[in-house]
């Protein structure tokens, strides 16, 4: 029997690369999808490959063109001729405050956070659809209990949690579709949260008093994939309690 495959994208580095680690260790095949990230995508698919062979495959596109998108599920669709599950893990993250917020920010983080999920997922709807398969989307807690000086960035993951939602009673009974928002887990690149004391004023509002880690992260996508077969619609806080205090 062939092996599952997965298309994760972002997956050269971060949450992306572990969830992957972490599902192929559970047999899946997988699609490594990667915009800039070159070195990271093929080291990675290496690494994987000696340990299975050709068990992973890295394809590059940019989330933000439509035709990228396409030949992205098409690579994807047809290595292994089918595709089991599909996560959306990329994302962008910066503040735009409204008063300063530009038409590009809103095309940025709507291009990353909503546009591609959902044109990646209708370009990739035939082969779930066969496989009965499964979508994963990395929302935040942010898309509840929205994070200040960050509207578009808010705005773009409410509308993927929305979507989440609606997927999951539309594409039911063949497709499940479940979300998974994180807390601090690693903390974002070149932003604020970056400040030590913005970091410690984090942990002391979650309740486990801790980060996760990204394998928290993807011990949740695997379970939502691999062994929740009746839970779709749902989107699970992954976050050490944190979404309680905000």
């Amino acid at each position: 029997m062939n092996a599952p495959v997965a298309l994760i994208t972002g997956a050269a580095h971060r949450l992306g690369a572990c969830i992957a680690e972490t599902l192929h260790g559970r047999g899946w095949n997988l699609v490594i999808h990667y915009r800039s990230r070159s070195q990271q995508a093929r080291e990675l698919t290496d690494r994987l490959n000696q340990r299975r062979a050709n068990s992973a495959l890295a394809v590059q596109a940019d989330l933000a063109s439509l035709s990228d998108l396409e030949n992205l599920a098409t690579a994807a669709c047809s290595h292994w001729q089918r595709l089991d599950a599909l996560i959306n893990n990329a994302s962008a993250f910066y503040p735009t405050p409204t008063a300063t917020a530009t038409e590009t920010d809103w095309h940025t983080l709507m291009d990353a956070n909503l546009k591609a999920p959902f044109f990646l997922l209708q370009h990739c709807l035939p082969a779930l659809q066969q496989s009965s398969g499964t979508v994963v989307n990395l929302i935040d807690i942010y898309h509840e209990k929205p994070l200040a000086d960050h509207p578009l960035y808010c705005a773009s993951k409410a509308g993927l949690a929305a979507l989440t939602r609606s997927w999951a009673k539309e594409l039911a009974p063949g497709i499940r579709v479940n979300g998974v928002s994180p807390g601090a887990i690693l903390w974002p690149e070149g932003t604020t949260e970056t400040n030590p004391e913005r970091q410690r004023a984090i942990l002391d509002a979650t309740p486990l008093a801790r980060t996760g880690t990204p394998a928290d992260i993807a011990g949740a996508v695997t379970f939502l994939i691999c062994d929740a077969p009746f839970i779709t619609g749902h989107i699970l806080p992954v976050d050490g309690g944190r979404s309680l205090a905000i």
